[in-house]
């Protein structure tokens, strides 16, 4: 098995939510890993086990920030990380496009969730490392890991989306050489 980590200083974890119900608010969360094995180069159907720090979400603006680590969301005393642990792959074409299920837990919730995940390939860095990358992307109901907070508008509607869309770019590097 080969082992794979994130480059963090070249992946993004983003999620995006509708606020009014008329735009896009997105966060991200800047404390993040994972271990992951896989066959030689081939990560389409890789043990994969992510993790984020919950207190390192940031969408750009303190206030609600703060709001986001609170009881209300995120709950970072009480629930520091999130975590995925891949399920299974389903293979969708040839070019390198998979279906990732796994399980994701967020406040002490766990439930499962598809993401679609597309290959971008393996190379070498001027360094010498090897590098692949990923994008991955999906979608959620948030009222079902407990984040429930919101607000009824005057006009109808919500303040915030239940639907939260994960948005990742990720640039993994390879560890080492293959066990024999």
């Amino acid at each position: 098995m080969t082992k794979w980590t994130i480059d963090p200083a070249h992946s993004e974890i983003q999620f995006k939510v509708k606020h009014l119900m008329i735009t896009t608010v997105t966060g991200s969360f800047q404390d993040f890993g994972a271990d992951i094995e896989a066959e030689h180069d081939d990560l389409s159907s890789a043990k994969v086990e992510f993790w984020a720090e919950t207190a390192s979400v940031t969408t750009g603006n303190a206030q609600r920030d703060g709001h986001l680590k609170s009881a209300d969301f995120f709950d970072v005393e009480k629930f520091p990380r999130l975590t995925f642990k891949a399920v299974r792959t389903e293979n969708v074409d040839r070019d390198g496009s998979w279906e990732l299920y796994g399980d994701l837990t967020i406040k002490g919730i766990t439930k499962p969730v598809k993401l679609d995940v597309e290959w971008g390939g393996v190379t070498k860095d001027p360094w010498g490392n090897t590098k692949a990358g990923v994008s991955v992307h999906g979608k959620f109901d948030r009222k079902q890991w407990g984040l429930e907070w919101n607000a009824a508008l005057e006009g109808g509607g919500v303040l915030v989306s239940d639907e939260v869309r994960i948005s990742c770019e990720v640039q993994l590097v390879k560890q080492g050489a293959p066990e024999a």
